[in-house]
Parts: C-alpha cells; structure tokens; sequence
C-alpha cells in the first residue's frame, strides 16, 4: 500500500496525469472495524470495475482531537482505539492500494467544503468514485454533506455512493461501540465487533528496568517479571488495565502452508506497518496505562506503555532480554481478557506480589481457553 502524507506530498506524489483517478471513501476508520471492513471491500469492488487503485483519506490527528484542543476541552477528544501504525496495517490487510492521510489542522479545518471537492477530491486525487457512510459531514463548520457531494459529482463526472450502517447480531458497528466494548473490558465483544482480537504493535522501547529490581524481591524468577514496552502514541487509549495476551512477532518459525509470511514494509511511503503474524504466539500478562507505581524518574513518565510479560520465555529470548537485544524489535499483542483496572501499589514487595498473582490468573484463563478448544474440537468430532 502507497502511503502518502499530506496535500502538499499528494500533490507531488500524483502530478503525472497517468497516476491520477481512484476510487475514494474518507473517514478517520479507528479500529478499521466490521463496518469499515464492509465499506472497503465494496470500495476495492468498484475500483476493479473502473481500473483505478483504491483510497483511503484519513486524518491524524482524529478532527475531535483537534478541537478538543483547540477549546481547551480534552474531554472532547474520542478515547483512541488504534495507533496510527496499526490502522494502516488493517487498512493494508484490506487490500487497500493508497493511503492519504492528511494532518487535521487550522487551514483543513477551515477549508469550505466546495473547495475541499475541487482541491483534493478532483484536483489532487481525480477522483472517479467516492463511497462514504450514512452519517458523512466534510468541510469548514461540517458544512458539507452526501447531497452536495452527490450534486458535486454529476457535476464534474464522478459517483458518489453512500453506505447504510453495517450491523452485527443487530448490534450497529462502530467505533463507538469497540470504544465502549474496550473501556468495559468486554473483549469478546471487542473482537467481535473488530472481526478479530484486539492487539497493539510497535517497536520495543526502553522502560524503567524495574523488572531487573523486581528480580531481588521475587524469589524463584530469574528473569525479575522483565517486560516488553510499546508506546500507545496517543494519550487517552480505549482500553486500560491488565490482561492475559498473545505476543507475536517472538518466534521465528516459519508459517503453516498456504499462510503469508508477516507484511513487508509498504512502497511509497516510510511509516512502517509490518505487523507480525508468523510464529507461534507466547501467551503473557500485560498493563496498558500510565503505571500508578511508576517513580519519579521512569523514562516514559507520562507516557501510556503497554508493558508485556510473557509467562514463558523462550530460551534464546531470555538471552536478547539480558543482552538488550529485544529493543526496537516489532512485536504485536493481543489483549484477549481483562484481568482488572491499573491498580497502584506502595512498595516493591507489594507489587511483585501483584504481578506474580496477575501472572496466575493469566495461566489459569489460557488453561480455561485449552479446556474450551479440546471439548469443542471433541464436539466437532462427534458431531462429525
């Protein structure tokens, strides 16, 4: 997938006439759910038809953060559910061909909507179709709406289509549903809503080192509950807390027949997005919030860090965590089930002693987890 940042790099990126022409849809697609996944597969359809790539226009940041801060409001602002990172990787799993993602600032947000269709959507882009959903609002002061876009169209010659709400079980997908699922914890409904489990990738950031302390006062663990830190780049992610997870992107054996090796980094653009998906995924526990134990001089103060310690270290990897060696890998986790919320403790006995107790009630949810597969496959058995 071509990832093109900005309307200036946009512009520059498809001067040559032969490169312009896409089928369109626009929105800020946090979480790529169900219902954006619907909406691109029809997307990639049309532009099969019309022999033009498709495209994706996103924002970042999110248009509500942005006013959020610009009233000085920051209870306005949307609780995140994807890093930018992990959008363009679901974005690209999708089979999308371009990204654009534009920067929401004081000259996009003023812009009328009129001059939004002639600049960007014909100008820049040469747009041929443009898929939007049923609650679709574009331009200074939200101005713009399907029937303008629709007027714009039959005007300067492409189609607008527009797509109803997509629903699941009866339940409208959005993504304020998955935001709602994920601050209650609610992972099964998360993955349900998502198509798949919840997870987070990155690269490994240096943390605090206080697993290397906690090794003093943990009797029998060696490794002193060491983590693995991701930074969630935005400051107010939709879920928080402790859960039993799956890491991926520690292994390196190779995937069963017929499975994609894990995504290379996309053409036409530096933000990586490969994401690992190879591998057999270690089950750990993992915090996903701003640390209430933290001291005063932890690196990330103020930072939110998904930290992540694997139940069992493979054992080379032990060696790269002694060796510094895990640093700026790329891992992805999965939040499968949610333990509790961040808890904060007064010392470092209390906290190892915390973390051994989350360590347990992860072990005993992915001994329940084995339990469910084996009667299922045994049902499917019988059954068959």
């Amino acid at each position: 997938m071509k990832i093109i940042r900005g309307l200036w790099n946009l512009q520059h990126a498809l001067k040559d006439e032969a490169q312009r022409g896409c089928a369109l849809t626009i929105g800020n697609f946090d979480g790529v759910h169900r219902g954006h996944q619907a909406m691109l597969a029809l997307l990639n359809n049309e532009a099969r038809h019309r022999g033009v790539p498709s495209c994706v226009m996103t924002f970042e940041p999110h248009p509500r953060d942005y006013f959020a801060g610009l009233h000085h409001k920051p209870e306005l602002a949307p609780a995140r559910i994807a890093t930018l990172r992990d959008k363009l990787a679901e974005l690209r799993r999708c089979g999308v061909d371009r990204c654009v993602v534009l920067p929401f600032n004081e000259r996009l947000a003023s812009q009328p909507a009129e001059a939004f269709i002639d600049d960007v959507l014909v100008g820049a882009l040469g747009a041929r179709y443009v898929l939007v959903g049923d609650d679709f609002r574009f331009g200074a002061k939200r101005q713009g709406d399907y029937a303008m876009l629709d007027t714009a169209g039959t005007r300067q010659g492409f189609d607008v289509a527009r797509m109803q709400s997509y629903e699941v079980h009866g339940l409208r997908v959005s993504s304020s549903a998955v935001r709602e699922a994920l601050g209650a914890g609610r992972m099964n409904d998360v993955a349900a809503l998502l198509g798949r489990p919840y997870s987070i990738s990155g690269h490994v950031v240096h943390g605090r080192k206080l697993g290397r302390q906690l090794a003093e006062s943990a009797p029998g663990r060696g490794d002193g509950f060491r983590t693995l830190n991701l930074r969630f780049s935005h400051w107010k992610p939709a879920a928080s807390g402790i859960f039993a997870v799956h890491v991926h992107g520690l292994t390196e054996s190779e995937p069963p027949p017929g499975r994609p090796k894990a995504a290379s980094a996309p053409s036409g653009g530096s933000e990586d997005t490969s994401v690992p998906s190879v591998g057999v995924p270690l089950p750990g526990v993992a915090n996903l919030g701003v640390r209430p134990s933290l001291d005063p001089n932890d690196v990330n103060g103020g930072r939110v860090l998904l930290e992540t310690h694997c139940l069992d270290w493979p054992d080379a990897l032990k060696a790269n965590l002694i060796d510094g060696e895990a640093y700026g890998k790329i891992i992805r986790v999965e939040l499968l089930h949610k333990l509790h919320d961040e808890l904060k403790y007064d010392s470092l006995d209390a906290l190892t002693t915390g973390i051994a107790k989350d360590c347990d009630d992860a072990r005993a949810f992915f001994a329940s987890l084995h339990t469910q597969t084996h009667r299922q496959t045994t049902r499917d058995r019988i059954q068959g």
